[in-house]
């Protein structure tokens, strides 16, 4: 078994969890995705996860490279999914190359995941503004003040730009012009419930021209 100094590393091939919650059938499933999501939404704030609404977004740049980062879901309906960012950042600009994304709600303490695939559209500036306006102000100076996923010389130059946004805006503080909403609009919502035997229960939601159908998926 390899070291790192004083500190064994762990046997990751012998780590595993057996899942032992009740399953998901189809009976049980909310005739919507939204509807669907929401009741698992809600099962995680009861159960007092960190973080609830966090999920992880999957993005590909022109070229077809991957990344992922972990951004907070603030709003969903029949239309779709949208987080918040600067859309200068990565993964702005991974969206407007190739506006397309997954999105993975990794609720492990429930043995649960959501996972959204879909097309990505710009939100309103109107929704934007509206949303901004919400954000406490540390956090909208710190959306003005961050030159998101660019190199800077040190913490010390991004504390300065905050202090310096501070000063330029003593009471509103306005929407940045390149930071705003990205809305997910899903074509398939996957929603994962863990299972013994690693037999997992994985029932989908997908697009189609009649609306949407539901399957299932092998494990």
């Amino acid at each position: 078994m390899p070291t790192d100094g004083e500190r064994r590393v762990p046997d990751l091939a012998a780590m595993r969890s057996d899942y032992v919650a009740a399953g998901l059938v189809e009976a049980d499933l909310a005739a919507d995705w939204t509807t669907q999501l929401g009741r698992w939404l809600a099962d995680a704030v009861r159960a007092e996860l960190p973080e609830p609404n966090a999920m992880v977004l999957a993005t590909a740049s022109a070229d077809g490279r991957p990344s992922a980062r972990t951004v907070l879901l603030k709003e969903y309906d029949a239309s779709g999914l949208v987080f918040y960012t600067n859309y200068d950042s990565r993964k702005g600009s991974d969206l407007a190359a190739n506006p397309r994304a997954s999105l993975v709600f990794p609720w492990i303490a429930l043995s649960r995941q959501v996972v959204v695939t879909g097309d990505v559209a710009v939100v309103s500036r109107e929704q934007s503004t509206r949303y901004f306006g919400s954000r406490p102000r540390g956090s909208q100076l710190g959306a003005f003040a961050s030159p998101q996923s660019r190199v800077i010389g040190g913490r010390a130059d991004l504390d300065e730009a905050w202090r310096r946004t501070e000063l330029a805006y003593p009471e509103t503080v306005p929407l940045p012009d390149r930071w705003g909403g990205f809305r997910v609009v899903p074509l398939t919502v996957e929603f994962w419930q863990g299972q013994t035997d690693r037999l997992h229960d994985r029932l989908r939601y997908r697009r189609s021209d009649g609306g949407w159908l539901v399957e299932r998926l092998a494990p």
